[in-house]
């Protein structure tokens, strides 16, 4: 999953650029540095399984949703005021300024909860791969919508797999 990341990565980052859809562009290079972070963490706490379970699952502390859920609020607000700044600047204008920093601010923090092995990721990927696909539609990026619905899919089964086969293995202090 986490080499697939990488090469996903790479295509986003090229697409999203030449749209202007900047946030969703730098989301793509976070993607590519956690994929390569995620791959660690998920060899190094496979050793910690049982022969039952497949996945090893930390809890999300409430430390954590609270840190998150201010890092959403303060992210969005910022990256789509640095997205007006940017076209002020001279860049390619992002015409959904709002909606593509909240793709990426919900994102980054679905991706960090997926490299900590939190269950309540795919919550937070099934509505940023939804709001994906609306982004996408809206600029006539079809083949990209597609994908992305195809991501809210598999979200969807992820969430179903990790509730049959995950196991919990620590509360996290993250």
């Amino acid at each position: 999953m986490w080499v697939l990341g990488i090469f996903t990565s790479i295509a986003g980052i090229i697409v999203f650029f030449g749209q202007g859809l900047y946030a969703s562009f730098g989301l793509n290079v976070y993607y590519l540095i956690t994929s390569f972070i995620g791959l660690w963490h998920w060899r190094r706490d496979k050793k910690k399984l049982d022969e039952e379970h497949s996945i090893h699952l930390n809890r999300l502390t409430p430390k954590a949703a609270i840190i998150s859920g201010i890092v959403a609020v303060a992210g969005i607000a910022a990256l789509s005021f640095g997205m007006r700044i940017m076209a002020e600047l001279g860049f390619k204008e992002n015409p959904m300024s709002v909606l593509d920093a909240s793709v990426a601010i919900l994102s980054v923090i679905a991706t960090w909860w997926l490299v900590r092995s939190y269950i309540q990721q795919w919550w937070l990927w099934i509505a940023a791969d939804t709001l994906s696909t609306l982004l996408c539609i809206s600029q006539g990026l079809w083949w990209m919508a597609v994908l992305y619905l195809l991501y809210t899919g598999s979200a969807v089964i992820g969430l179903r797999h990790w509730k049959k086969n995950g196991a919990t293995i620590s509360a996290t202090t993250e």
